[in-house]
């Protein structure tokens, strides 16, 4: 038993990882990690990751009203339902048990929780009164409406949008595997592997227009290389992708390659879609 006189409490990252290797023999350990690094190989190869509209939305041509539909799109497809479906990740950790010991859903939950406490405002630290640090406002679906406010969007235009097929089919792909563990952890490495991609070509697209990008949403997303920005997708994939390894089994294999290229199959429609409504008809990766 761990004391909690003296539980080490540093690095809670990594301890969750060892806690979610030691649940699994190290055979099945390494023979889930190559299949998820095999499968990391073949998501960075597939087209999304070179899609014409990562260079046009870097060289900033697209105009206002363009951007601002792009946004709308985006958002409906998976800036509202990111955190459902974390939430949804942590819920289902439960399909562990009794697969493997009692409260191994316990670290798979950690890990998640502390990309959850991003997602909803926290900070690091300790506040004036020792207490935990954060605020809702910070939280990156509000710091995404801000975006919008920015970009003339108003409550009736957000109510009463009409999201593109694509848009939806994106969206209701995410949300349908929201009652597998195995499933939704593995398209949430997915959509964190298509916000690493998006989000500078967006945070540029956006600047190009005159619009604040070094505060708010984009100050969390879209500059992971900038040391002084709060950015931590990096990390998030990385988590998610260790949290697949620990749920996986051999049998899910073929099952979890196809759900996530399919995936990024409709990430590839999503953004031919957003450049053909743009009127920018460099569309479908090679």
């Amino acid at each position: 038993m761990v004391s909690l006189k003296s539980a080490d409490l540093n690095a809670p990252r990594r301890q969750a990882i060892d806690a979610m290797k030691a649940s699994l023999s190290p055979e099945q350990w390494a023979r889930n990690a190559a299949f998820v690094a095999e499968l990391r190989r073949e998501i960075s190869a597939h087209p999304v990751s070179r899609h014409p509209a990562i260079d046009i939305l870097n060289r900033g041509v697209l105009d206002h009203d363009a951007m601002r539909l792009i946004h709308l799109e985006y958002r409906h497809a998976i800036v509202q339902i990111f955190t459902d479906a974390l939430l949804a990740a942590q819920m289902q950790s439960r399909q562990l048990e009794p697969r493997l010991a009692s409260a191994s859903k316990m670290a798979g939950r950690f890990l998640l929780t502390l990309n959850v406490l991003d997602e909803f405002g926290f900070r690091p630290g300790k506040d004036a009164e020792g207490y935990y640090r954060g605020n809702p406002a910070c939280a990156h679906y509000p710091l995404f409406e801000a975006v919008l406010d920015d970009y003339g969007v108003s409550a009736e235009d957000r109510a009463t949008f009409r999201p593109t097929a694509i848009a939806t089919e994106v969206r209701s792909f995410l949300e349908d595997a929201y009652g597998s563990y195995v499933d939704v952890s593995a398209l949430l490495a997915v959509a964190e592997e298509e916000v690493i991609l998006f989000s500078p070509p967006l945070r540029r697209a956006t600047g190009a227009l005159g619009l604040g990008v070094d505060d708010g949403y984009y100050y969390v997303h879209g500059v992971s290389d900038d040391d002084t920005a709060e950015a931590a997708d990096d990390d998030h994939e990385d988590d998610l992708w260790f949290i697949l390894t620990q749920a996986i089994t051999e049998d899910q294999f073929d099952h979890v390659r196809r759900i996530s290229l399919e995936y990024c199959d409709l990430w590839v429609r999503f953004w031919d879609e957003q450049l053909v409504l743009a009127g920018a008809a460099e569309t479908s990766a090679a």
